[in-house]
């Protein structure tokens, strides 16, 4: 899945949702397969943002990173009716051997969403990818819906 830049796409895959995703480095990968997976349900264009929030997510890896980052996406579209409209993701940091990632998320309001697909219920694990190659970082997640 070398490509130039950065992007997404969704990928056929029985019963669950799964997403491709592609960009410069690790960290832009991650913010668009997080792009992917909300703009596969969700429009957004129209929500009501209602602010930004941040959280810093520790792993062993970038893959673990990017599974870090769906969680908290599903975590507070399930605790606190919201989904990021956009994000911002700081520079992976190497710290006792694990790694660290600042996000901030700017908010809106799931209520006036546009549900446009499942809705994801949990990450998978299963087929999960993060790597670099020749043309940057490409990376798949399967998300069950």
């Amino acid at each position: 899945m070398e490509r130039a830049g950065s992007g997404h796409r969704t990928v056929p895959h029985t019963a669950d949702l799964q997403v491709e995703a592609w960009a410069p480095t690790a960290e832009g990968c991650i913010g668009e397969l997080v792009r992917a997976v909300v703009g596969s349900f969700a429009d957004l264009t129209a929500a009501r943002p209602v602010g930004e929030r941040a959280c810093t997510v520790v792993a062993a890896s970038e893959a673990d990173l990017l599974v870090g980052v769906l969680e908290e996406v599903i975590y507070r579209m399930d605790a606190h009716g919201e989904l990021p409209a956009d994000l911002a993701l700081g520079e992976i940091d190497d710290a006792d051997g694990g790694r660290t990632l600042e996000v901030r998320f700017r908010m809106a309001d799931t209520a006036t969403a546009t549900l446009v697909g499942a809705v994801p219920k949990a990450v998978s694990l299963h087929g999960l990818d993060l790597r670099p190659g020749l043309g940057g970082w490409a990376g798949r997640v399967t998300v069950d819906v």
